[in-house]
């Protein structure tokens, strides 16, 4: 079995920002030369997550509309009090998510859904460059 780890960046201005990373884990996979096996798509950070979606303007709102109403912004959060940075609704938000997705693919492909594809969720309050590694186990 072979491991490859790669990584890329993304700009993202946050705010509960949706951002489709497909295109960047397809190449990884195409780069590794493994053809079948399974990926880890990981983002470093304790503010954003990653998960699949259907990339479609109707979740592109659903989805930060359910985010508000499990961890809303506009209240106080003890990580707030502790840190003065006033995210701690994205701390919350990105620990329900998770920031780690994986997927199976073959011939050197993600193994998805007709409609599916993986994004980065970046829930911080900033804009900020998040780094997604990826790692890839297979033969």
């Amino acid at each position: 079995m072979t491991v490859i780890t790669d990584s890329f960046e993304i700009s993202s201005p946050g705010h509960t920002a949706i951002l489709d990373i497909t295109p960047e884990v397809r190449a990884a996979l195409k780069h590794s030369g493994i053809t079948e096996g399974a990926a880890t798509i990981f983002v470093a950070g304790s503010t954003a997550g990653i998960t699949s979606i259907e990339y479609e303007p109707g979740l592109l709102q659903d989805l930060p509309e359910a985010f508000e109403k499990f961890a809303p912004t506009g209240v106080t959060y003890h990580h707030d009090a502790t840190w003065g940075d006033g995210n701690g609704y994205a701390h919350v938000r990105a620990a329900l998510l998770g920031p780690s997705f994986t997927v199976p693919f073959e011939a050197g492909k993600p193994i998805l859904g007709t409609w599916q594809q993986i994004v980065l969720i970046d829930f911080d309050n900033r804009a900020r460059t998040r780094n997604i590694i990826v790692q890839m186990m297979g033969r």
